[in-house]
């Protein structure tokens, strides 16, 4: 018989760590995919829903019948500043789906202020507003998505964090900042619900390139990243759609922030 879906809520899911976790819990065949983006346009959706298409498990070649049957793709828009908006998206997503059982909250945003270097260039404002995008949506849909978690006592959630929680990253003060606030969430909220077959963590990643942080560095920029890390090179989004996928699998690990950085970080 057989076993049905789980549903895996992605936010940002368009990005290059969001699509590559999409497309990672697409090739187990184990899921159904509920991906939220802001402002992604038709053709990237499509794009995406292709590649995820194209690298679910095929059909069994004797029978015709799926052998864990094509994962059901539905995208969603909302604005992750606007908490009536993440209270509209988990609305839609369980219209449709009835349920979340892993939430991977991976939307964020540095608000156009990158490489700040002094406190007086961010005003107090950008702060609110990095806490609202980066922190406080991601915990307002794990508390919506959270009940259904406890009834059925079964659930993951995952943060995708980032280094500059941990050392101040170069980005700015805001980021870093909002960043670190879910890591006090993760060690509350891990500690509440650890009996309840729910785990809850964080992947924290450092200089990931193919994403709209990073862009696509080459040449001269690429190679000054590089020199930057142990490894001798910058990660990919795939590496941290692995590292999540793993934190889903793994019902021994909660609690944790997970470094995913090359080997910059001894934390």
């Amino acid at each position: 018989m057989q076993q049905q879906r789980r549903v895996a809520l992605i936010t940002g899911a368009t990005g290059g760590i969001g699509a590559a976790t999409a497309i990672a819990f697409a090739k187990t065949g184990q899921y159904d995919l509920a991906l939220h983006y802001d402002n992604a346009s038709p053709e990237k959706r499509d794009t995406l829903r292709s590649q995820i298409e194209a690298l679910a498990p095929a059909p069994d070649p004797d029978t015709g019948a799926p052998i864990s049957g094509q994962p059901r793709v539905e995208f969603y828009q909302a604005d992750m500043s606007d908490f009536a908006s993440v209270r509209k998206l988990h609305e839609d997503v369980t219209d449709t789906f009835h349920k979340v059982d892993v939430l991977f909250n991976n939307a964020g945003s540095t608000l156009g202020h990158q490489g700040v270097k002094s406190l007086a260039d961010v005003p107090l404002e950008v702060f609110e507003s990095a806490w609202r995008v980066n922190t406080g949506s991601a915990i307002l849909l794990t508390q919506l998505c959270l009940p259904e978690m406890e009834a059925q006592g079964w659930g993951r959630v995952v943060f995708d964090s980032s280094v500059a929680a941990l050392t101040g990253g170069s980005v700015g003060p805001h980021y870093a900042s909002s960043k670190s606030g879910l890591h006090g969430f993760v060690h509350w909220l891990a500690g509440s619900v650890a009996r309840k077959g729910i785990t809850v963590n964080a992947v924290a990643p450092a200089l990931i390139t193919g994403t709209g942080m990073m862009g696509e560095a080459d040449g001269e920029a690429a190679k000054r990243m590089a020199e930057r890390i142990p490894v001798g090179r910058t990660g990919r989004p795939e590496e941290i759609a692995d590292t999540v996928l793993w934190m889903v699998n793994t019902a021994y690990v909660t609690n944790k922030i997970i470094t995913v950085d090359g080997g910059m970080y001894p934390c």
